[in-house]
């Protein structure tokens, strides 16, 4: 993997673990472009996701804080109400993460037919939750958040957006625009790390080969996927906010399209 690769397929990491348009998508068609395998693809995999994380960290640092604040004067308040929450949001993809992820993998594979199939279906969720017009809820319920955790779970399928999945859920089942893409990504930051311990670990058994690329690939995915990934989230807490991800529907049925005529 060269330098510009690495930065291309950082920028678009940074870019799609937030926009509803599905990372993992996009990095499977530009992977299957570049001509890059998946053993060269793992060390630089779990540096981009650690990357995406640190950028949510940065980004939503006053939420975290706030939470943290209250989790730790131990009492049952709405800081420890909404951690709660994330942790109940976590058990359906930790089920899946554990247990069936590699029968997941072997099942659908990285193809891209599967890829532009759940493009399209990403297509569908964004465009069904922006013409839904439920009752407004004033927080997000356990069962909510358990709902909003399952749409998570399914989008270990590529090409079906982590974000628009859980976005899209969670308008549909009422919740506010204002607090649903902060709680979207919180949540998806235990399942990043969880994935890529899991990779490392796998790695280190020697599954996959950890390694085969350099240091500068890895460094300049690292940044581009940091810096993109702070713009995308920022951005999209916005576009959440101003209720307008029929455009990123209107996008994903275009890219399925093209994804699906050259697969």
């Amino acid at each position: 993997m060269s330098w510009i690769e690495a930065l291309i397929l950082g920028l678009i990491q940074g870019l799609t673990e937030y926009l509803p348009v599905s990372s993992s998508g996009h990095l499977a068609i530009c992977s299957d472009l570049f001509g890059i395998e998946g053993e060269e693809n793992l060390a630089f995999t779990v540096v981009v996701h650690v990357a995406t994380v640190l950028s949510t960290l940065v980004i939503l640092w006053k939420e975290i804080d706030w939470v943290f604040r209250g989790l730790f004067k131990w009492q049952l308040n709405e800081e420890t109400k909404y951690v709660i929450n994330i942790l109940v949001s976590m058990i359906p993809v930790g089920i899946v993460g554990l247990f069936f992820k590699d029968y997941v993998e072997d099942v659908f594979g990285s193809g891209l037919f599967i890829v532009g199939c759940m493009l399209f279906l990403t297509a569908a969720l964004l465009t069904f939750s922006y013409y839904a017009k439920p009752r407004q809820k004033e927080k997000i319920s356990l069962r909510d958040a358990f709902i909003i955790g399952l749409a998570q779970a399914c989008a270990v399928m590529p090409g079906l957006s982590r974000s628009g999945s859980t976005i899209a859920t969670g308008l549909m089942l009422g919740n506010k625009k204002e607090t649903l893409a902060q709680f979207s990504f919180l949540m998806v930051i235990p399942p990043i790390l969880g994935e890529a311990l899991l990779d490392v670990v796998k790695g280190m058994k020697g599954e996959e080969a950890f390694g085969g690329i350099e240091a500068l690939p890895l460094i300049v995915g690292f940044l581009a996927a940091f810096v993109s990934g702070c713009l995308a989230c920022k951005w999209m807490i916005n576009i959440v906010k101003k209720g307008k991800l029929v455009y990123f529907g209107i996008y994903c049925a275009i890219a399925g399209a093209i994804t699906l005529l050259i697969s």
